[in-house]
């Protein structure tokens, strides 16, 4: 009984591990946008708020209003459902779902397929940053 307690308790220990190190992922992405965001506008400050808010902001796209909550819901800690095909989306709150940022490269092309699907172009590096720090402030 206790070899079991005791790999029961490792396995939580791992997974709090790997959840804290995909968390840490996504700051160190954060902080990343945030740095290089400063180099072009030395007045930039990292916002969680205006964050939120391009999250929400609505733009029209082939006659509907559109926003990135469109499909992740209002709340990113709720799993959200693609407009078009109805297929189910994991949160995209780091704090609810320690995969979101895990493959940078993967979170990568996603913010350029998104913003362009969004806003016709590829986001810049304020507003990834502030999303990002929006989205690691959502528990």
């Amino acid at each position: 009984m206790k070899n079991y307690s005791a790999v029961v308790i490792a396995l939580f220990g791992l997974i709090s591990f790997t959840a804290q190190a995909d968390v840490f992922t996504a700051e160190k992405a954060a902080q990343d946008f945030g740095l290089y965001a400063k180099r072009l506008n030395p007045n930039f400050v990292m916002s969680a708020e205006a964050g939120r808010a391009f999250f929400t902001k609505k733009v029209m796209v082939k006659g509907k209003d559109m926003s990135c909550s469109s499909c992740h819901t209002v709340n990113p800690a709720n799993k959200g459902k693609h407009i078009v095909t109805g297929k189910e989306i994991q949160p995209m709150a780091p704090s609810v779902n320690p995969k979101r940022f895990s493959d940078i490269q993967k979170s990568a092309q996603k913010f350029a397929e998104h913003c362009k699907d969004l806003y016709g172009k590829d986001c810049t590096a304020e507003e990834k940053g502030n999303f990002i720090t929006y989205l690691l402030s959502v528990k």
